[in-house]
């Protein structure tokens, strides 16, 4: 079975269609990315994946293990294995980082009917995974991205996928704002959560994330779907030649 098949989905913003008949198939142990101009509607798809506010679906289905997405409120879709890595995660003032980290873990856990972790073994993972992505055990004593350069919140948003372990991970594009020894630790990051079980969609307008965490398969949106899908060197062709001719075909 296909761990994510999207067919025909078609999504509306205030009354203008953005997704205008997505397909894709992902299967597990697959990164896929997808490439395409401002405006395309790659971000929209991973909003209307995540069950965001303000996103209506007019058409279409999207099954995760087989399993319709789009009836589920947004935490369920969390607890069936669905992470969405943000392009501008939010600041939360008034929320510690160790705070948020637990419950999320413990509140997943809860809905799979899993046991609640300890402190200490909530601890131990953190410390583990924190020390991977080189974050500063004084940034987890901070409130939620507060005070965090661009680099630290992209690397946080990792650390909170390397402890929920997801199914399904969405990067919307996290290569957003970052220089490239920030770029280098997050891409490692998530290279060290690629497995046989796990699917990743790596969402970016440019190839350099793609030298990092380099794709099975490429897609490119433009127009709000997907016009052609390739191999790793389609990113490269996408980056020599730009998305025009692409825009253009999608309009025709």
């Amino acid at each position: 079975m296909s761990l994510l098949e999207i067919k025909n989905l078609e999504a509306s913003v205030e009354d203008r269609q953005i997704l205008r008949g997505v397909n894709l198939t992902v299967n597990p142990g697959e990164v896929h990315a997808i490439m395409g101009p401002n405006g395309s509607g790659k971000s929209t798809l991973a909003h209307v994946l995540s069950g965001k506010d303000g996103y209506e679906v007019t058409g279409g289905e999207a099954l995760l293990d087989g399993v319709e997405l789009l009836d589920m409120a947004p935490d369920e879709r969390a607890a069936a294995g669905l992470f969405l890595a943000f392009q501008y995660p939010m600041e939360i003032p008034g929320v510690a980082t160790m705070t948020f980290l637990r419950t999320a873990m413990n509140a997943q856990r809860k809905k799979r009917g899993e046991p609640e972790l300890s402190t200490p073994e909530f601890m131990k993972r953190v410390r583990e995974e924190a020390k991977n992505l080189s974050i500063d055990p004084e940034m987890l004593k901070r409130p939620v991205n507060v005070g965090f350069s661009g680099g630290e919140k992209k690397r946080a948003e990792v650390l909170q996928m390397a402890l929920l372990q997801p199914k399904l991970a969405i990067l919307d594009e996290t290569d957003s704002g970052l220089d490239i020894d920030a770029l280098k630790i997050a891409a490692e990051g998530v290279n060290r959560l690629r497995s046989p079980e796990r699917g990743i969609i790596v969402i970016t307008h440019y190839q350099r994330l793609l030298n990092h965490i380099v794709p099975d398969i490429v897609h490119v949106f433009s127009r709000g779907r997907i016009v052609r899908t390739g191999g790793k060197e389609l990113a490269l062709e996408l980056e020599a030649k730009g998305y025009a001719d692409y825009e253009q075909e999608a309009a025709a």
